[in-house]
């Protein structure tokens, strides 16, 4: 326990003022928690239903069941499922059953068989147990620890369960629903209100809505859960997770996707409510949220500020289903907001590849709000044809036959299989996305996305790295020059540091030196701002795009120096030149990296020339 403040201590040192009192006004809040059992504790069951206008929890029940909800939930026929996406329904049935196995496949760890009763609070990758205790008790960055907290919660969020959900409405088995519901049941009696690492962030609770929600209304009908006993705690704890949401809400000034989620997720338990004072407060007060921060998180350019690709897509689907939520519930969404989100669907339309697939930039944590396809974790496409379904009434044909899936469960089969734009997206073109420094050269078969901005988050790192000047390039449809991303947070101190440090991206190392310093041992998610971004150059047209570029990161070196690289593309022959040059005086030892794809092959044909091969090309 003393080395938990300590640590939480020494981070207090690098956090605002605005911050910090934040934090000590949630630390007072949890004072209470410490001694309350639940939120819903001694109020019984008639009193719980009241609040929400209904005299008893069955009237609750057949209350809520008859409220909109943002995704299809009703009977769904498996020919027209599998007329969009071929053998789609037999895939989901597969799923269902691996779920019903209890065999799960999470952040890379293989098919693990889970026991019975489920361990919640268990990485079963290193198999380590976290402590069942006031969630506030709890060091989840603890750098002893080999277990990475992101798995226990990655269970929890029990996404896992969308294919057994998926197969009840295609099929209606019971046995789905029998099995879902011991699932819930089994997580509320081993995880009790504030207790354990399942609640050891507002953000877990928030991503449980989202799930739970959409639980609800896929089985609210089904026999297995006609239950008196199983629908009251369902909906007590659903509740709780609500109170916790708001109670410890990460908004801090300078907010991320953790606020996003939150505030999205008071969004979806106020509207599941519904009626009653405190849905109504809460949705109320998270959209007031999600609006503030839309324009303080997405810039001008329809770019995440986070710095990294992968929460681009999760934060744009963060900010998607709460506002349609909203609209399917007849409450507006104002202009601001669609613009930013239309502006997030078309640079994810930019930024991925020929081969469909979006670059492995900053951080790698594919988080989801509701995944409902089986397309590769990297395949962003239905997200573009998912916010313009929303707002224009069409897609725009670009997703994937795979990703289709995400387009069939939220607006249904009639959509997906009719309202599409006859022309499609436009072919690849070059953009420059100045706000967030992203520059990518396109062509039909050729693509380079090249960083030049800030370190993300408001210069404060968080899920961005030190890959200012670094490029992904993938020419004549083959992938060359790609980044590592990064596949691990707290589990490992070191690895983290390294996936995010200069030597692990394809840009110049000066003397060693990170472009932007560590903060240090203790700030997994902190970069200082050295690297000053600073474009010189952009130039393109139908035959050659050029970009210089440079950053001010090893100025702080005793004898400054400044980076200046030259990218071009010659699109005619697919041919990219890479020229770095630097500006500064005195001796200097300079790595250049080259991150290659893992399918290259390099063989040196004489001293300064190499051969890159690829497969069989």
């Amino acid at each position: 326990m003393f080395e938990l403040w300590l640590n939480r201590i020494r981070r207090g040192f690098n956090r605002s003022p605005q911050e910090l009192r934040r934090r000590l006004a949630q630390e007072g809040r949890a004072l209470l928690d410490r001694v309350r059992v639940s939120p819903t504790f001694g109020i019984d069951d008639d009193r719980f239903a009241g609040q929400f206008g209904a005299p008893t929890i069955e009237d609750l029940w057949l209350q809520l069941s008859e409220r909109p909800y943002p995704t299809v939930t009703d009977q769904v026929d498996p020919v027209e499922l599998d007329a969009i996406i071929p053998q789609e329904s037999q895939r989901i049935f597969t799923a269902a059953e691996t779920a019903i196995a209890l065999e799960v496949d999470l952040l890379g760890s293989g098919p693990e068989t889970l026991s019975r009763p489920i361990l919640w609070d268990s990485d079963f990758k290193v198999e380590e147990d976290w402590p069942v205790k006031f969630f506030h008790d709890i060091n989840i960055l603890n750098p002893k620890r080999d277990s990475d907290v992101k798995v226990p919660w990655e269970l929890s969020r029990l996404q896992w369960l969308i294919p057994v959900g998926q197969a009840y409405m295609l099929s209606g088995d019971e046995k789905y629903a029998d099995f879902t519901r011991d699932v819930l049941m089994d997580w509320i009696e081993a995880n009790p209100y504030g207790r354990g690492v399942n609640w050891a962030t507002a953000m877990e609770a928030a991503m449980r809505i989202y799930t739970w929600t959409w639980l609800f209304y896929v089985f609210k009908e089904s026999q297995s859960w006609d239950s008196y006993d199983f629908r009251a705690s369902f909906l007590r704890m659903l509740y709780e997770h609500g109170v916790f949401a708001e109670r410890y809400i990460e908004d801090y000034g300078i907010n991320g996707n953790h606020c996003t989620a939150d505030a999205g997720a008071m969004v979806f338990v106020g509207l599941f409510f519904g009626s009653g004072k405190v849905p109504k407060l809460w949705q109320k007060n998270g959209w007031q949220l999600l609006t503030q921060e839309i324009s303080r998180q997405v810039l001008d350019d329809g770019t995440d500020f986070e710095g990294s690709v992968a929460y681009h897509r999760f934060v744009a689907e963060l900010f998607f289903w709460p506002a349609r939520y909203r609209r399917v519930s007849g409450l507006e969404v104002d202009t601001n907001y669609q613009k930013r989100l239309l502006g997030m669907a078309e640079f994810t339309g930019s930024y991925t590849k020929p081969d469909g697939l979006a670059p492995l930039w900053g951080d790698a944590d594919d988080g989801r709000v509701l995944p409902f396809g089986d397309q590769g974790m990297n395949d962003h496409t239905y997200l573009p044809d998912v916010i313009h379904t929303e707002w224009d009434g069409a897609g725009q044909d670009f997703a994937s036959v795979e990703a289709q899936a995400e387009l069939f469960w939220t607006f249904g089969p009639q959509i997906t299989a009719t309202a599409r734009s006859e022309a499609g997206y436009s072919d690849p073109m070059s953009r420059i996305f100045t706000n967030s420094g992203f520059y990518i050269m396109a062509s039909q078969k050729d693509h380079v996305f090249i960083e030049c901005g800030p370190v993300g988050f408001g210069g404060r790192g968080v899920h961005g790295h030190n890959d200012c000047l670094s490029f992904e390039a993938c020419l004549n449809g083959i992938s060359l020059i790609t980044d590592s991303g990064s596949f691990v947070y707290s589990a490992s101190f070191d690895q983290r540091n390294q996936f995010r440090s200069t030597a692990s991206h394809s840009t110049p190392m000066i003397d060693g030196e990170e472009q932007n310093r560590f903060v240090s041992d203790a700030e997994l998610f902190a970069l200082h701002n050295d690297a000053i971004p600073d474009v010189r150059e952009w130039r393109s047209d139908e035959h050659v795009d050029l970009f210089v570029g440079a950053h001010s990161g090893y100025q702080r070196l005793e004898s400054p120096v400044t980076p200046i690289r030259k990218i071009i593309l010659e699109k005619n022959h697919h041919r990219l030149a890479i020229c770095d040059e630097f500006e500064g005086a005195g001796v200097h030892q300079v790595t250049i990296p080259f991150h290659l794809s893992p399918d290259c092959e390099v063989a040196e044909i004489e001293t300064g020339r190499w051969l890159i091969k690829v497969s069989d090309n």
